[in-house]
């Protein structure tokens, strides 16, 4: 579990050479085309992940895969990106930078819904499967990254779309607890 729970964020950063291991294709709809790196998660994850989303669709949810795996390279292709457009303030909100992402450990998965056109948006929060997905998440071992409320604590503003799985015991009592990572790591 050990490895599950590993706080990956600006004070804990993954190396520039860090690649997981046992990175599988998702087997679930997913929003980017076959073979795309971002297709990729952690098998335990990813396996987890389906049923989750399986689970979802018995109750007229339909979740679909936006970004999983993705690279110190692709981070910083992001990250470089949202900087130009937007500034360091903006930018440093939302996109971590490489190294400092979750996405690069294979445990994140970012997920939304036709009703907000497939986007990474915070009214997918109010969507039947923002709110179902905040509800079961823990259920198949997967946490709320970036809760609302709990900005000052995580770095990151809220994003109601981004899951990380932490293994089932682990989610179920942060969620049980309203805790985030960063606090867990803290007790």
């Amino acid at each position: 579990m050990e490895y599950f729970s590993r706080l990956i964020n600006r004070e804990y950063p993954l190396p520039a050479d860090y690649v997981p291991d046992h990175l599988i294709p998702c087997d679930f709809p997913f929003a980017a085309a076959e073979g795309a790196e971002k297709r990729l998660l952690c098998r335990t994850a990813a396996e987890s992940a389906k049923r989750l989303l399986e689970y979802g669709k018995s109750f007229g949810c339909h979740l679909y895969g936006i970004s999983g795996y993705r690279s110190y390279e692709r981070q910083k292709e992001i990250y470089e990106q949202r900087l130009a457009r937007s500034g360091p303030a903006q930018a440093g909100r939302y996109i971590a930078l490489p190294g400092e992402s979750e996405h690069q450990s294979g445990l994140a998965l970012d997920v939304s819904c036709p009703a907000v056109h497939l986007e990474l948006e915070e009214t997918f929060a109010d969507t039947k499967e923002g709110r179902w997905l905040a509800a079961y998440a823990p259920m198949f071992g997967f946490i709320l990254r970036y809760p609302k409320g709990k900005e000052t604590v995580t770095g990151f503003a809220w994003e109601p779309w981004h899951i990380r799985y932490v293994s089932k015991s682990l989610a179920l009592y942060l969620s049980l607890t309203g805790m985030t990572l960063e606090e867990y790591h803290r007790i």
